[in-house]
């Protein structure tokens, strides 16, 4: 069986419509980002070529013979395995996707392969470990630089009626933390005040102790808890 030029033009286009549609969702952040996007592209339409081209080696069609029946019902099932890796964790934040689209494709090699498009398979695995590991890293030494930017959640306790504005304004300007993407302010006990913050943050913050220790440092905080997302 020879690799027919069709079938690699139409996997290579899936996972050029997987990379525009991932970097939509990471230039916003998204839950479902770049390395899912493409995963999923790739696999879905292996599985949809091995469908269709499953019919061709069939010595006696019969009409309303779907031999894929099965495979679509383990493509399926495979989703609820898939969701077991999904975790939501604090702070409105969702890790796993990339794993749960991996086991997912993987479901779509092992029906590829039963059905005996070997070569086919072959190739889909190198094109999903290029897409997963290879291609976010070019991405990011050609420019793109928003997906170099990093998630720091902030928890920071105040003293009693300080003007918030403030401390804001030095995150985000001042010291150049990063951009706040989401704010929440609240009232705890002795009158203290308390800020939880998520920041979107540029390359030179490596790691989220350099936040931890420019906040730690500004006036009228009292406690800082940061956690890299």
């Amino acid at each position: 069986m020879d690799l027919n030029l069709d079938f690699v033009f139409k996997l290579s286009f899936a996972l050029l419509v997987g990379l525009l549609i991932g970097i939509d969702r990471q230039l916003k952040h998204k839950p479902l980002g770049l390395k899912t996007c493409m995963i999923l592209c790739i696999a879905s339409c292996l599985v949809t070529i091995v469908s269709v081209d499953s019919m061709k080696y069939l010595k006696h069609p019969v009409i309303n013979n779907d031999p894929m029946r099965l495979a679509a019902q383990i493509v399926s099932g495979v989703g609820f395995l898939g969701a077991g890796v999904i975790l939501r964790r604090g702070h409105d934040v969702i890790s796993g996707l990339t794993s749960a689209a991996m086991i997912w494709s993987a479901s779509g090699l092992g029906i590829a392969i039963g059905a005996g498009f070997y070569i086919e398979a072959f190739y889909t695995v190198c094109l999903l470990i290029f897409a997963v590991n290879v291609l976010p890293w070019i991405l990011r030494k050609v420019g793109f630089m928003r997906m170099h930017h990093r998630d720091i959640y902030v928890k920071v306790t105040l003293e009693p009626n300080q003007k918030l504005s403030d401390i804001l304004t030095s995150i985000h300007g001042t010291e150049g933390l990063g951009i706040i993407k989401t704010l929440k302010v609240k009232d705890i006990e002795s009158g203290l005040q308390q800020m939880e913050i998520t920041l979107s943050s540029p390359p030179h913050v490596k790691f989220a102790t350099d936040v931890y220790y420019v906040i730690k440092k500004m006036e009228h905080v009292r406690h800082v808890e940061v956690e890299h997302l």
